[in-house]
């Protein structure tokens, strides 16, 4: 059967060329697509229509038919023979089986299909891809590709320059330089197999581009004027790392801080024991209560050592970074030693005592005194340097004052105990007032005065100073005759509390005696009354009250640095009393009742507590609280502390911080404290 293979720009072209060759209808041929057309970019590498068309006849026909236009049959063939050395793509040509039909596919970069009038392939655009359709950019996601059509896909690639930036710390002790490598993005499209429906996808390489140079970095230093503490290994890490990241290239060197000077006690200056011991039996033995450390003539109870200076440091730019100035301790001998070059000598036999507050230290060998009998009328109150133990009782509206340690043997009925020290009794307290680290308490409200004075006293410097700048002061009376007259004026106008604060204050000091070991409170008391409250006719400087300023400053700064100093109150009972210390209290006997307690430190007691106040600043540890009439009981601790009650009667109030909880009912073993939400928590 005769056959031809023809081309067209199109299936419908191809064809027609066939059936002129074969001098044929559509009806007297089989038609075989090879090959279907293709545009390419720009006219560029398009393919034409390929078809195979066979006549149905007979042999014999076809043979005349051969023979009678023979010449037809080799223009035919010469076409053929010279479109394939014109057309690459006919040399090998790709057979468009019928599978592909309605199908639409990505091959090398390029969008093909085959149409077919039953189905018409869809193609979904990815991000990131432009679709041109016969040169026009399309915006639907999703487009229907159509017979005639001609596709361009178009990928963005990206590309980022490298950021970097160096920057020096305002101490000049450290340079860093960010570093945040570029890259740069090449896209294509990802080839697909023919499918009915396809999605454009493109796939990405990625190159981390660093372009910073070595050189840069050098440049930067440089202009930053840094010519010390090079770190060459970072430098040359920021210029090769493909990560984010902060390198350090330049460090000078720390100041190395010295050390303040320090006393060395050479011997024991605490007490062996807490206060009464609890036996296995749970009994208290007042017999054993403590051990007191002590200190022959001649002996070398401390050793004073001088500060150590740090060592300077450098800065980046070679910058000298001083070390912080050190200083040395600041010792107050008391009573009973004495300074020998830089050692600290007992002149007296007593008890070591200790206190350090701050910078500042103070020694004393304390002696005892032991009081026979009771504290009366006939023996009068006491009031010592040193410990006290009274064998006896203290008797009502007696007074017992001591810088040590106090013990009292027997009750105290109605009576005032004051101990910069610990206090220690083994008789019941009754309608008395304690107080054990008195100087403490004593100090603080002194603080707390002195800053108040201190402020006002700057502000009215302030006014003075700015009063001697104008030339009316210059022409006055004020400049030759002192300041007391515009200090009064001052006082009256604009600080009318002023001088009622220094009287407390001066009251205060008056009557601290005993517990204030350190004369500048009172100096500086004296040196208020004068300046301010007295009608002197000496002449008042500016200079010298700016002195005193810089003294009450160190008193204030002095009063608020924590002492360390070990006081306690020890005590069985108590009943209608106030107790205040500046460490523990421990109750070790029946409990107390009707009875105001300050603890600085932890509160225990082992019995119970019936109405009344009880604070513990470091926690409360109580058996029973709280009574069966309902008589008010409160227990208050700070919001990170704890209360721990083993019973708790109905109508105790329970103070953590701000928040108050009553039980209305008896409760046990309560573990009160706030979780970090502020909430009350009681088990």
């Amino acid at each position: 059967m005769p056959k031809v293979v023809s081309k067209g720009r199109d299936v419908n072209e191809a064809i027609t060329i066939g059936l002129q060759l074969l001098d044929a209808t559509k009806k007297e041929v089989d038609i075989e697509i090879l090959q279907q057309e293709s545009r390419g970019f720009m006219g560029i590498r398009g393919k034409q229509a390929v078809v195979k068309l066979t006549k149905l006849e007979r042999e014999t026909s076809a043979s005349n038919h051969r023979a009678a236009s023979p010449d037809l049959f080799d223009a035919f063939e010469r076409y053929i023979d010279e479109e394939e050395h014109k057309e690459e793509y006919v040399s090998d040509p790709e057979p468009a089986p019928a599978s592909l039909a309605g199908k639409v596919w990505v091959k090398d970069g390029e969008i093909q299909f085959v149409h077919s009038p039953d189905y018409f392939p869809m193609v979904t655009i990815g991000e990131g891809i432009e679709l041109y359709r016969n040169d026009v950019l399309m915006k639907e996601k999703t487009i229907i590709v159509s017979e005639g059509d001609h596709f361009e896909v178009k990928v963005k690639g990206e590309e980022k320059e490298t950021k970097w930036s160096v920057t020096m710390d305002t101490h000049k002790l450290k340079v860093e330089v960010k570093v945040q490598p570029g890259y740069k993005i090449t896209r294509s499209i990802q080839d697909t197999e023919p499918a009915e429906h396809i999605t454009l996808a493109a796939k990405e390489t990625k190159q981390v581009k660093n372009t910073l140079q070595y050189a840069d970095l050098m440049t930067e230093l440089e202009a930053l004027r840094v010519i010390h503490g090079f770190h060459q290994d970072q430098m040359i890490k920021a210029t090769e790392t493909e990560e984010e990241g902060t390198f350090v290239i330049a460090e000078g060197i720390k100041p190395q801080p010295g050390k303040d000077g320090w006393i060395e006690l050479m011997i024991d200056v605490e007490d062996g024991t807490g206060g009464p011991q609890q036996t296995e039996d749970g009994r208290v033995d007042f017999r054993e209560t403590k051990s007191f450390p002590s200190a022959e003539r001649g002996q070398v109870i401390a050793a004073i050592h001088p500060p150590v200076p740090g060592k300077m440091g450098y800065t980046v730019t070679n910058e000298p970074l001083p070390a912080k100035q050190t200083h040395p301790i600041v010792l107050r001998a008391g009573n009973g030693v004495s300074l020998a070059g830089d050692k600290v000598i007992a002149v007296e036999a007593g008890r070591p005592h200790v206190e350090i507050r701050g910078k500042l230290v103070k020694l004393a060998v304390l002696p005892k005194l032991v009081h026979q009998g009771n504290v009366n009328l006939t023996s009068g109150n006491i009031r010592f340097k040193g410990d006290v133990e009274v064998t006896g009782e203290v008797e009502d509206g007696m007074t017992v004052e001591t810088e040590g340690d106090l013990t009292v043997h027997k009750t105290v009925n109605n009576a005032t105990l004051r101990s910069s020290g610990a206090i220690v009794t083994f008789g019941n307290i009754i309608s008395s007032d304690l107080t054990s680290g008195k100087n403490n308490l004593l100090i603080a409200e002194l603080g707390q005065l002195i800053g108040n004075i201190y402020r006002d006293v700057d502000k009215i410097t302030a006014f003075i100073h700015q009063l001697t700048l104008s030339p009316a002061f210059k022409s006055s009376d004020f400049s030759r005759g002192g300041l007391q007259p515009l200090i009064r004026i001052l006082l009256e106008k604009k600080f009318m509390d002023f001088p009622s604060q220094v009287k407390k204050y001066v009251e205060l000091v008056r009557n601290g005696g005993v517990l204030l070991a350190d004369d500048d409170w009172s100096l500086v008391g004296g040196e208020l009354t004068h300046f301010f409250l007295s009608l002197t006719n000496d002449v008042t400087s500016l200079d010298k009250i700016k002195e005193l300023s810089m003294k009450m400053k160190a008193l204030h700064e002095l009063s608020i640095t924590p002492a360390e100093q070990h006081a306690y109150i020890t005590i069985p009972n108590a009943l209608n009393s106030k107790i205040y210390c500046s460490g523990n209290i421990l109750v070790l006997g029946k409990g107390v009742i009707n009875t105001k307690m300050h603890s600085s430190g932890k509160l225990k007691v082992s019995g119970v507590v019936r109405g009344g106040e009880v604070y513990g600043e470091c926690g409360v540890e109580i058996n029973e609280a709280g009574a069966v009439s309902g008589t008010p009981t409160l227990i208050t601790v700070p919001s990170n502390q704890t209360i721990a009650i083993k019973k708790v009667m109905e109508g105790t109030i329970i103070k953590i911080g701000q928040i108050r909880h009553i039980f209305d009912q008896t409760t046990y073993q309560i573990h009160a404290h706030l979780n970090p939400d502020g909430k009350l928590l009681l088990n």
